[in-house]
């Protein structure tokens, strides 16, 4: 037996609280057992591929002020959904598996996505970067407020932790080695 479903909550800053739920592939209807009524719910696992409920399925359940949004993503990978509430842009970012999806954080209307060459491994946001950092497994990448690539960055190993400090986007590789890199540019910062 594989066990409930995953769950956590989060509570981002303007009174947004977002619930999310996640199981592994074919899970999808024990998943969506639990879901909350009310506000609208849309379903973006095509997105990943046709058959969506053969993969992996999370359900992300978003509280406002101005009422509640649900939706549904897949994955082809097990993976753990998480994200980040871009406040200047009005955006909650959601990564999970390949891809990374801009949801408009009041209605939960989608206003981009983008899939990566390799697993997602963080989102990573700051008031004073003009774009959302995307660490995927073997390249990172800055996406603007419109989804485009602001600039691209791969890798020769498996990055396995990226944070930011002091400015600098630290990323660390599997087999140990650090490398930091400016967050607005991508280009190595020493």
């Amino acid at each position: 037996m594989a066990g409930e479903p995953r769950h956590t909550v989060i509570a981002f800053p303007g009174g947004l609280r977002a619930s999310l739920r996640w199981a592994g592939s074919g899970r999808g209807a024990e998943v969506f057992a639990l879901s909350e009524t009310g506000g609208p719910l849309v379903d973006h696992g095509e997105l990943v591929g046709a058959n969506p409920d053969e993969r992996c399925r999370a359900e992300i359940r978003v509280e406002t002020p101005a009422g509640p949004w649900t939706v549904r993503l897949a994955s082809t990978i097990s993976d753990d959904p998480a994200g980040l509430l871009w406040d200047t842009e009005g955006l909650l970012v959601i990564k999970y598996g390949f891809h990374v999806y801009a949801f408009e954080a009041r209605t939960g209307v989608l206003r981009w996505s983008h899939r990566s060459a390799s697993p997602i491994l963080v989102v990573i946001g700051s008031s004073r970067l003009p774009h959302v950092l995307v660490q995927a497994e073997v390249e990172t990448f800055a996406l603007e407020g419109d989804g485009e690539v602001a600039w691209r960055v791969a890798h020769s190993d498996v990055v396995t932790e990226a944070e930011l400090v002091g400015g600098r986007l630290v990323l660390t590789s599997f087999d140990g080695q650090v490398r930091a890199i400016d967050p607005l540019t991508g280009r190595d910062a020493g």
